[in-house]
């Protein structure tokens, strides 16, 4: 196993084989991992909104859906990635709050921030070929990058790769 690289909240970073992309606590946010086979280039944004253009000071493109999945997108291809290879897993969008905003829609932060994830990913056309989102707890991925295994743990529950 190569080096093991942590990705804060709020950020992204790419890799190649060897190394092990890992972002902890994520809670309404979402792990995009997205790998590419047969170059073994792999990248993961941990995302903690769905949208840029609801906020003004964006400078941080790696918090949002929309720009931090285009920009993984385009380090990948920049450091060699072929576009027709990569595929994407995601992981996270937990309803972690009960709350009442009054506005009654029903849907949650998390569940925006997977629906805008899985939406960028198809404009860009890369394929979602695993999830794991939802629910009421908090995770913590590991990214292989030599395998493309993407691992998700979680307080009291087994380890899951998906």
């Amino acid at each position: 196993m190569g080096q093991i690289i942590k990705v804060g909240m709020a950020d992204l970073k790419i890799c190649k084989a060897p190394d092990v992309l890992t972002t902890i606590g994520l809670g309404s946010c979402i792990g995009i991992a997205i790998y590419d086979s047969s170059t073994k280039i792999s990248g993961l944004a941990h995302i903690m909104l769905p949208d840029s253009t609801q906020i003004r000071n964006n400078s941080n493109v790696a918090k949002f859906a929309d720009t931090g999945i285009q920009k993984l997108y385009d380090d990948m291809i920049k450091a060699g990635a072929n576009k027709s290879k990569m595929v994407a897993k995601i992981a996270g969008g937990a309803k972690m709050f009960e709350l009442s905003s009054g506005s009654g829609d029903g849907i949650n932060i998390g569940e925006k921030n997977a629906i805008a994830s899985k939406n960028k990913l198809k404009e860009l056309g890369i394929r979602l070929v695993a999830e794991d989102t939802g629910l009421n707890y908090g995770r913590t991925v590991e990214l292989y990058s030599e395998t493309g295994a993407y691992l998700i743990k979680a307080v009291g529950k087994d380890v899951k790769e998906i």
